[in-house]
């Protein structure tokens, strides 16, 4: 409008002399304040700045975000989305403090804005979250996209220095092409870069993702499984199975692992990765666990009436069922209705749990169920970094190696020396040892000859219903009665 004002004021004294020169030079700016004083939420909601890291907060990254959606809404130019996260920034506050936190908030942001142009927009959209806009350009696709991403993960990995300590910070990017908006309205653009982020996050600290309509399948997927998945559990949709784990000494089975297998009524059977941490983010998977216990204390009983031999069965607990404090009357309740022994149940206690700090009541419940006379596995071990002094914390009892140490050790040198190692450890550590994922007759041999103690894996049986378990164990019975002994290795 100002631009245009002496065309009009040139126009107006040609038409209507002075009096129309007058009235344009004298309503036009009184319309133009008019206009500012009854609209000025955009511009001020640009002016308004984080008071922890000075950048623009989620209102105003809004109307930079709608209009460069406009702008790239016809012709050639482009543009994107980012959110980036500081990673496991909950346990860096726990760790160093609110102030320490804040101090690497500003230092993220400042980062962020020196990384890029002075047009393109930085704002923070959460407590640890940041979003970018970038100005539109000609020329922007998924690789530069990634190398922005890049570049950025750069600057902020950078050390960060408190008060004389040097802390360590990573960082998670989802990003999405304006190209790519899955839906016609500008905040469709900026949810699609948050999809992107979670699933960078769910790939492990410091990755990046960018968003594609697969994302948009696999999120909408996951909205109906969590809201399915709980009713499952109450039909009783979601039912143990049940892994065989054998002596490498004997060749008999030791016990069964109890595996949650779900069968949708129209999805057929859904994998446990998909509705696990379905589960997980609502916090509900006590309950699974709950089913499962329940259908395990049912299954050894009912075995031990069909007069097969199974000393136990290993549950898996999550750090969440570990952090129920009515975890060991929840288990004591199901061994007593069954008549069970408490030795007649394993838990199975992910390697992560052990080494990221557990807190009280995760150390409380895994003493008393010790106490109660629950063995207690390692699960997953060799995958968590977890330390020998924090094994020692707890009474572990034996480590199940993963199966990625196990995969072709018969085959592979490198492999066996690292099998051989820890299992070493493990007899150092007075230790009982059980190798997962074990496929080929030729890797249990080994692990047998190496002195593992007990193996599970598909080359000893898949997991199965309930309902199948009886005429296996039959089976297996048969075959161990004529099956030449496995010995171990001596020399």
């Amino acid at each position: 409008a100002l631009a245009s004002m002496p065309t009009l004021l040139l126009v107006a004294y040609w038409m209507g002399g002075e009096i129309w020169l007058t009235a344009i030079a004298i309503g036009c700016p009184v319309i133009l304040i008019l206009l500012r004083l009854l609209s000025p939420g955009a511009e001020a909601a640009q002016t308004i700045k984080d008071s922890t890291t000075g950048a623009m907060l989620r209102p105003g990254f809004d109307v930079v975000r709608d209009t460069v959606f406009e702008q790239t809404s016809v012709g050639d130019l482009k543009s994107a989305c980012f959110s980036v996260e500081i990673d496991d920034a909950a346990e860096l506050a726990k760790r160093h403090g609110h102030a320490a936190m804040d101090h690497i908030l500003r230092v993220t942001a400042d980062r962020m804005i020196g990384a890029l142009r002075p047009s393109d927009t930085v704002a923070r959209t959460g407590d640890y979250r940041f979003a970018v806009c970038l100005e539109p350009v000609r020329q922007l696709d998924l690789e530069l996209g990634i190398q922005i991403s890049g570049r950025l993960q750069t600057v902020i990995e950078e050390p960060v220095f408190v008060d004389g300590l040097t802390i360590y910070i990573t960082c998670s990017v989802g990003f999405c092409l304006r190209s790519r908006t899955p839906g016609p309205q500008a905040n469709d653009w900026l949810n699609a870069a948050d999809m992107a982020l979670r699933e960078a996050r769910q790939n492990g600290p410091s990755s990046i993702r960018a968003y594609s309509r697969d994302m948009q399948t696999r999120h909408d997927v996951a909205s109906t499984l969590r809201d399915d998945v709980i009713k499952a559990i109450e039909r009783g949709e979601i039912q143990a199975w049940f892994q065989p784990q054998l002596s490498t000494d004997t060749g008999r089975v030791s016990g069964f692992e109890a595996l949650a297998r779900w069968h949708h009524p129209s999805r057929g059977f859904v994998p446990p990765d998909h509705f696990l941490p379905a589960l997980a983010d609502q916090r509900r998977l006590p309950l699974l666990t709950a089913a499962i216990l329940r259908q395990s204390c049912q299954a050894l009983s009912q075995w031990d009436h069909a007069g097969h031999v199974v000393p136990q069965v290993s549950l898996n607990l999550s750090e969440q069922d570990l952090s129920d404090p009515k975890l060991c009357d929840t288990i004591l309740w199901e061994l007593d209705k069954f008549d069970l022994g408490a030795d007649r149940l394993c838990i199975e206690v992910l390697e992560t749990v052990v080494t990221h700090a557990p807190s009280d009541m995760v150390q409380q419940n895994l003493a008393n169920l010790h106490r109660l006379g629950c063995t207690i596995d390692l699960d997953d071990y060799g995958t968590g970094h977890a330390s020998i002094a924090s094994i020692k914390r707890f009474p572990i009892k034996r480590i199940k190696i993963d199966r990625s140490f196990v995969m072709k050790a018969d085959q592979d040198a490198d492999q066996q020396r690292l099998v051989g190692a820890l299992l070493t450890m493990a007899e150092r550590l007075d230790l009982e040892t059980l190798a997962e994922g074990v496929e080929t007759v030729g890797e249990h041999a080994l692990l047998a000859q190496l002195g593992c103690d007990y193996v599970q894996g598909f080359g000893i049986a898949k997991p199965m219903p309930f309902e199948e378990t009886g005429p296996w164990l039959t089976s297996h019975s048969s075959k161990i009665a004529r099956a030449p002994r496995i010995g171990r290795h001596t020399g």
